[in-house]
């Protein structure tokens, strides 16, 4: 194949500091996505000798099966990383086998809830993980094109993998008959311009398809009826990533890692009062208490007051049922809560709960598309109402108030923004509902001092 010398234009000048969790591994399991990453090894070559784009040569090499490869991703248990956890292999399944039938594949980078930035450091470091993964995902289902969605905020990162596509084309592992198969598939990166909204899938493809960034109703879904209205399959960025390495070493051995209904390793985004915030990588299952440590435990020996264990719209937990608990799905769900994306925000004891919640308000409320009634109107209510008792005018009608409002929101929109919204919202109360009384009764916050 001709070689293509890459414009200088396309690299980009970003800084290489290598999250804390990119060098870290837990005691029994290293890193499956994160392993052996320096910060600077990230293009193709290095890649290469880190094993990659060996799982798609044997693919093609052996002449695997597609429906092969979907029961292998079906069998390691590999959940989506997005934050519902749906099944990978089953999603795959849904997709029509029809080869006469337009079919795409979307990756979402469109990561943009608060304290969530895992895939950001992904396309950064290991941006030909991702790529493979695709590849892989489109052979099984027959795709031949693909569109990764990045968030428009780390447009530097957008560019590396801009380049990264290229090194990948290149070397004949996107196009036209690839590695001498007659598997053709091609992979296109796009920016969107900082619009939480577009995180959620529907808003994703209209973007995609130049529209406003709005939710569409479902059904139907997106595999049924996606982009341009052909099926298409839509995947977080550490979804795809987790491909090749099952595809390499097996799903038995995947489905050891990890526990029952949570298998494989999973990056955490630890944020808030730690001393090593960053990503961190370890086996499903792991203990809260073994993660806190990896990132340095609680900033300045302060007490952990609680915990938002799955991005900002995820129940917090208070600190004595998120001590107790693994880092899995069912242990979260059981204790209230869930995984979500895995962005693991930490409140020390100087964090007023009620400031806490205001400012993730905030952010819903100038976050919502606006298409629905209820979100548009109800997301300003439960801001104003909390920045009401923050500044000392609350009344205790107010906590009345705002689970009304919540209960008028949630379940009454298109997408789950307005849930998400709202879930935050009814688990401070349930936690810390003292905190809230006292910033009414007493015109002042419980905490002395809080930043």
């Amino acid at each position: 194949m001709k070689k293509i010398d890459l414009p200088p234009s396309l690299l980009p000048n970003i800084s290489d500091d290598v999250t804390n969790s990119m060098c870290l591994h837990n005691r029994h399991i290293s890193p499956q996505i994160m392993a052996n990453l320096d910060g600077y090894n990230w293009k193709i070559n290095d890649y290469i000798n880190r094993d990659g784009y060996i799982a798609l040569k044997n693919i093609i090499k052996n002449n695997i099966l597609p429906n092969e490869i979907i029961l292998e991703i079906t069998n390691s248990g590999l959940r989506g990383r997005g934050g519902a956890g749906f099944p990978t292999g089953i999603k795959w399944g849904f997709i029509t086998k029809d080869t006469n039938i337009k079919k795409y594949l979307i990756c979402n980078s469109d990561e943009g809830e608060p304290g969530t930035f895992k895939d950001r450091d992904i396309l950064r470091f290991n941006p030909h993980i991702v790529i493979e993964g695709m590849i892989i995902a489109a052979y099984a289902m027959g795709i031949d094109i693909g569109y990764n969605y990045i968030h428009g905020e780390i447009f530097e990162v957008y560019k590396r993998f801009e380049f990264a596509i290229e090194e990948a084309r290149n070397l004949g592992f996107l196009g036209k008959n690839i590695l001498g198969s007659k598997f053709n598939f091609d992979l296109y990166a796009v920016h969107g311009y900082g619009a939480y909204i577009c995180g959620e899938e529907t808003a994703l493809l209209e973007s995609l398809e130049g529209n406003k960034g709005q939710p569409r109703f479902k059904p139907p879904f997106p595999a049924q009826f996606g982009l341009y209205g052909k099926p298409t399959v839509i995947n977080n960025t550490e979804t795809f990533a987790a491909i090749p390495w099952i595809i390499r070493h097996g799903a038995h051995s995947y489905s050891k890692i990890g526990i029952n209904n949570s298998t494989g390793t999973k990056i955490f985004s630890i944020s808030g009062d730690v001393n090593l915030p960053g990503n961190y990588e370890v086996p499903l299952g792991t203990s809260f208490i073994d993660l806190l440590g990896l990132a340095g435990g609680v900033r300045q020996g302060n007490t952990l007051k609680a915990v938002i264990p799955g991005g900002s719209s995820s129940p917090v937990l208070p600190s004595h049922i998120i001590n107790k608990i693994s880092m899995d799905y069912d242990a979260i769900s059981k204790a209230g809560s869930m995984l979500g994306s895995g962005a693991v925000i930490v409140l020390d004891h100087t964090r007023c709960m009620v400031k806490s919640l205001m400012q993730l308000s905030l952010f819903y409320a100038e976050e919502s598309c606006g298409q629905c009634t209820p979100c548009r109107e109800g997301t300003y209510w439960l801001y104003n109402i909390i920045h009401k008792i923050e500044i000392g005018k609350g009344t205790l009608e107010d906590l009345d108030l705002l689970k009304s409002v919540s209960n008028n929101i949630i379940g009454n929109t298109i997408c789950a923004l307005g849930d998400a919204a709202v879930m935050p919202i009814n688990s401070f109360l349930q936690h810390f509902w003292d905190e809230f009384v006292y910033h009414i009764e007493h015109k002042s916050c419980l905490v002395p001092q809080y930043l």
